[in-house]
């Protein structure tokens, strides 16, 4: 068993909308060691963006971590001041957003971007931050880094701006990072490079990584482990051999159903009926029974507790739960 980077336990996530607080996260936990990605997988809304933003503590004004644990490397993030949390960004850990266009400064070249934050969170001389940076272009793929130093983020294709990302996030060696669906807007090719990159880079700097997608075919590339999560709890959790060969919960098997099957001629794609929750909705029980096909009274009324099927394998579900006593 390597070494814990993260532990996150029984988080508990906030949004204020009008004058009432609602939960988008209800108790979720999990960890992650030194070279393991954990992917997490889940609808449009289900609380996976916010779980990143929450250990990032970079959360909207009307957001708040109410309850739970956050730890870094053993150390207690939800009782550190917004200064503490702030230098611990960009050099214990980093984050690789969905758009890089969104998250590079557009006014400022490559290289003011790449070496201002190896100055500041490493020390390093400004000779010392831009040997780094090209260095760090390279080992992403990057072409004559030196001339992209010197370029600004709209002269570059949204391919390259990405590997920029991962680059700067990566020179700094930061103990965990966030992937945000970072190969969503890019096409087939440069996605399977990106992923390929993250796996590279993560053995080489002893990096855990939370990535967090809606494709099932990125989890399974990437992933040693998987969190399912569904209107802000987490239902299943294993290794992407027991999510993707033994499923359990019903989300989790409705999920593989929904994706398309290219191996055979005549794939039958199963949606899941129903619409996902608003987090305005009050739910009992099970927040997945309104969709389910085999909610029982017990499910509408009771939460599942979390259960461990088999070493490593755990469900939420009083069906699964029944099934294995």
């Amino acid at each position: 068993m390597g070494k814990k980077v993260l532990e996150v336990k029984d988080l508990v996530t906030t949004f204020r909308i009008g004058k009432k607080e609602y939960e988008v996260l209800r108790g979720v936990s999990f960890d992650i060691e030194e070279n393991e990605t954990l992917c997490m997988v889940g609808e449009s809304g289900c609380g996976k963006s916010v779980t990143t933003l929450s250990i990032m503590d970079l959360l909207p004004n009307n957001g708040r971590v109410v309850s739970g644990s956050i730890k870094l490397n053993g150390q207690e993030l939800t009782t550190l001041s917004p200064k503490e949390r702030n230098a611990l960004r960009g050099k214990q850990m980093g984050m690789i957003f969905q758009e890089p266009m969104t998250a590079l400064n557009p006014l400022l070249t490559i290289g003011r971007q790449m070496t201002e934050g190896l100055r500041l969170h490493l020390g390093m001389s400004r000779e010392e931050a831009y040997e780094t940076a090209v260095s760090y272009l390279e080992k992403v793929g990057i072409a004559n880094p030196g001339d992209r130093m010197k370029q600004y983020p709209f002269q570059l294709s949204g391919g390259l701006r990405q590997r920029v990302m991962i680059a700067m996030v990566m020179a700094a060696q930061p103990s965990l990072l966030i992937a945000d669906e970072p190969t969503t807007a890019l096409d087939v090719t440069i996605q399977k490079q990106v992923l390929v990159l993250l796996n590279r880079l993560k053995k080489d700097v002893s990096t855990g990584i939370l990535f967090i997608t809606h494709d099932l075919g990125v989890v399974a590339e990437i992933a040693d482990r998987v969190i399912i999560l569904y209107s802000g709890r987490k239902v299943e959790e294993g290794s992407i051999e027991a999510i993707f060969s033994r499923p359990l919960h019903p989300y989790t098997v409705g999920l593989m159903k929904a994706v398309p099957n290219v191996d055979v001629d005549d794939f039958d794609i199963q949606p899941i009926p129903g619409t996902f929750p608003n987090i305005t909705e009050e739910i009992g029980g099970c927040r997945f029974h309104p969709r389910c096909p085999y909610a029982t009274d017990r499910c509408r009324t009771e939460v599942p507790a979390e259960m461990e099927i088999a070493p490593g394998h755990f469900v939420c579900c009083h069906k699964v739960e029944e099934e294995h006593r």
